[in-house]
């Protein structure tokens, strides 16, 4: 069992990370193999919409969105944080979602698996935000929502945390790491 993990946050060791990492601990103390791709580190270009993909399945850029393509294969279960920025996911990480334009277009437009090999795939989405009250996760949920969809990925999960903000706060959040750390083990059952 292969868990991806991908950190969208810019700040490294953040709370955000601290919780991707506590779910990724449970997973591997559950057997599983895990990996951990910080996109803020990645020399990834923004979607162009050239339509190159609805022709070919991949995306015409070449930089270092590819590792996550292949990381995305290679994964049985896909693990996605991200500190809210403007109530949605950061824009390193939804640079990386919009480039998945060409797995949507091998999907929808080419009728084909939109990540190969096609296998049963979960994923679980882990988010941070400054503010408080639960609604302010709605877009970034949303969105996380219609990628794991493309990708043929099951939704199995959120872990959302509501007034988050200065580094390290997520350590002073009742059961919060516990969670994560339950939440990587069921993600792999």
């Amino acid at each position: 069992m292969n868990v991806l993990g991908l950190s969208g946050s810019p700040r490294m060791g953040g709370n955000t990370e601290q919780l991707l990492y506590e779910v990724m601990r449970g997973a591997r103390e559950a057997g599983a193999e895990t990996r951990v791709i910080e996109v803020a580190e990645l020399n990834i270009s923004g979607c162009l919409h050239c339509d190159s993909c609805s022709r070919t399945g991949e995306c015409k850029i070449i930089d270092d969105m590819n590792l996550i393509y292949d990381a995305l294969s290679a994964a049985d279960r896909v693990v996605i944080a991200s500190p809210l920025h403007f109530m949605s996911v950061t824009a390193q990480l939804k640079a990386a979602i919009d480039r998945c334009q060409c797995l949507w277009a091998r999907k929808y437009e080419l009728g084909l698996a939109p990540i190969e090999p096609a296998k049963p795939r979960k994923g679980l989405f882990i988010a941070v935000g400054g503010r408080k009250g639960q609604t302010m996760f709605e877009g970034a949920v949303a969105t996380v929502k219609a990628l794991f969809a493309v990708l043929d990925i099951q939704y199995s999960g959120q872990l959302l945390f509501a007034g988050v903000d200065e580094a390290g706060a997520i350590l002073n959040v009742p059961g919060a790491m516990r969670q994560a750390f339950e939440a990587g083990r069921k993600l792999i059952q």
